[in-house]
């Protein structure tokens, strides 16, 4: 009976509490940003920034931009929206941010930066350009999205040359290509590990005729030797032998062969040494 009791009451509390909250009796959960002014709502998204509590940096200053779409913060703070997404992992609403603003402010003085920016959500570089990528493959993510990435460091590059991001804007178009003909390569060695030899060696002449100052270009020409081989297509095969030979004369190929070649990393910068 006491249990029974004691189910009664809690149910009758619980009824009371909703009729309350209906009714407007119980207060509501107070807006700490509702009293303050776009100075203070801008600062805290600054801080919210400083300690990497993006989540809370992105809904801070799109706030901001709603209260005050005109304001001086609005811009800063419409592309730190962005920046707050992607580094929140949110690249899907980062550049739908990145977008609207290059599309509302065309003739904006961080309008380099927001390229910088577009291109970097599609490189999706999120541990840094420089010593961090030993256990990354950029050559095996979506050639498209490598794509757009180098298109849009492309267009900085050139529209924004005197851009302080338009050195490192460069440095990663050459990432992205260097890998973009990685990939070419690796769906020519696929088609060649599985005897389609022909395939393997259109899609390694491809490669060469699309990213012709890649170090992956060395790894085609390689492709298409042993492929014109199996082929039986002698003249070919040493016509390829021959380019590499004049293009890499030190190639561990021509003294090794395929499995014994000593690459250097596809990531380093063209002509970089191994490491």
């Amino acid at each position: 009976m006491q249990a029974l009791k004691f189910s009664k009451l809690t149910l009758l509390a619980v009824c009371l509490t909703s009729v309350l909250a209906a009714c407007g009796v119980l207060p509501e959960k107070v807006d700490e940003t509702q009293s303050w002014s776009t100075s203070k709502l801008y600062a805290e998204a600054q801080s919210s920034m400083a300690d990497r509590d993006y989540s809370k940096a992105a809904k801070y200053n799109a706030m901001l931009v709603g209260r005050d779409p005109f304001g001086k913060f609005a811009e800063q703070a419409q592309i730190n929206t962005a920046y707050a997404h992607y580094k929140d992992g949110d690249t899907d609403q980062a550049m739908a941010d990145v977008d609207r603003f290059i599309r509302l402010h065309p003739s904006s003085p961080i309008i380099d930066y927001a390229y910088y920016l577009k291109g970097l959500i599609t490189f999706d570089d999120n541990l840094g350009l420089f010593g961090r990528f030993s256990g990354q493959d950029l050559s095996e993510r979506d050639p498209k999205a490598l794509q757009q990435s180098y298109e849009t460091f492309k267009y900085l590059v050139e529209h924004y040359p005197n851009s302080q991001y338009a050195k490192d804007a460069a440095e990663r178009m050459r990432y992205a290509l260097n890998a973009m003909a990685k990939h070419e390569v690796l769906v020519a060695q696929y088609y060649y590990d599985r005897g389609a030899y022909l395939a393997a060696a259109n899609r390694a002449q491809d490669a060469i005729k699309k990213f012709n100052r890649a170090p992956a270009v060395e790894d085609a020409l390689w492709i298409m030797v042993e492929a014109y081989k199996k082929l039986h297509l002698t003249k070919l095969s040493d016509d390829a032998r021959r380019v590499l030979a004049a293009t890499y004369p030190k190639s561990d190929y021509l003294t090794y062969g395929y499995k014994r070649s000593k690459r250097s990393h596809w990531w380093q910068f063209w002509g970089g040494t191994t490491s």
